[in-house]
């Protein structure tokens, strides 16, 4: 690890501690040369698939875009931010666990639908209707009729 302040790459890590879940790892070095100190974190690069757009164009895959959609679809709506990021979670590393290079748009946006549906249903609706891009009253109403029909007795 090179020092920020003196650029030697001589340091000793002084304390070593778990942030964020176990996420990142946070240390604190000394440098050896200018002995001040510094802290750095470290996390396990993830290798996220390219998503392939319906004309073809490969996007890098991008947390940040299926967040706003999330947020957009549960606005207004009793769901925490923390939901969101945990949906956005299971997401990403489902999609990391494949080990797929590159990974169809649709099958990233049914998964979004699919965890969303058991988060809330109405912000599924919203979201399934300007994802399925319904081309009828019929078929917004085929839609609503299968989430209804899902639906037990007592609720």
């Amino acid at each position: 690890m090179k020092c920020p302040f003196c650029g030697t790459l001589d340091n000793r890590v002084i304390d070593s501690r778990l942030s964020q879940a176990g996420e990142v790892t946070r240390r604190r070095r000394e440098c050896d040369g200018c002995t001040r100190r510094y802290t750095t974190y470290e996390r396990v690069e993830q290798v996220l698939p390219y998503v392939i757009k319906k004309d073809g164009r490969r996007e890098p895959f991008d947390r940040m875009k299926i967040l706003a959609g999330l947020r957009r679809a549960c606005e207004k709506r009793p769901v925490s931010s923390e939901a969101l990021e945990k949906l956005v979670d299971t997401i990403e590393r489902e999609m990391v666990e494949t080990g797929d290079k590159e990974v169809a748009s649709s099958k990233v946006g049914e998964k979004i639908m699919e965890e969303l549906r058991g988060v809330d249903q109405v912000a599924y609706v919203r979201f399934a209707s300007v994802y399925r891009s319904f081309k009828d009253i019929h078929e917004f109403m085929a839609e609503l009729t299968d989430l209804l029909g899902e639906r037990s007795p007592s609720a």
